[in-house]
């Protein structure tokens, strides 16, 4: 079975909750009996080493995500739920590409960048480098995406839990 698929990216910088949203995301439209699918692209893209002109993985993950999403066409999944980081303009058309066309919906999950070292703080060893290097990666990823404007919604987050993220990304796209 082919046929177009509906796509939202969740963009954000680390730790703005992107994975966790679009789980709760997923699980609200599979309790209503609609169907859908997740892909974090974190996962499409955890490799190593990764070349030194993609430091990201980028190239691996748009070649995943295109296998993987024509595996959900092809089974009728259609809504995908990505959770991920686009950057620049030109990456948007790529993700559309390696999604098999459809409409795609940014939608930007934004936190006070406290909230976000909070949640990194719990998320890695307290001093170790990782933590730091997301700590930094953290504000340098809001600059990029505050001045990219790539997003289609922009989510202003505080106190709301994931279902309730999820509930606010699902009435402005329309699902």
């Amino acid at each position: 079975m082919t046929g177009e698929v509906r796509s939202v990216f969740l963009n954000g910088t680390v730790g703005s909750g992107k994975t966790t949203t679009a789980e709760a995301l997923h699980r609200l439209l599979t309790d209503d009996g609609l169907s859908s699918a997740m892909v974090d692209m974190d996962q499409l893209r955890r490799s190593w080493p990764a070349p030194p002109e993609d430091q990201f993985n980028q190239e691996l993950a748009l070649r995943n995500l295109q296998a993987v999403a024509g595996n959900y066409r092809y089974s009728g999944v259609r809504r995908l739920i990505l959770a991920g980081v686009i950057e620049r303009a030109a990456d948007v058309y790529r993700y559309r590409e390696a999604l098999g066309g459809g409409e795609l919906s940014l939608v930007r999950l934004k936190l006070p960048i406290n909230t976000v070292h909070e949640r990194l703080r719990h998320r890695h060893d307290a001093g170790g480098p990782e933590l730091m290097w997301h700590l930094d990666r953290s504000v340098k990823l809001e600059e990029i995406l505050n001045e990219a404007q790539l997003d289609t919604h922009v989510v202003e987050l505080g106190t709301e839990s994931p279902m309730e993220a999820a509930g606010i990304v699902r009435s402005l796209i329309g699902w």
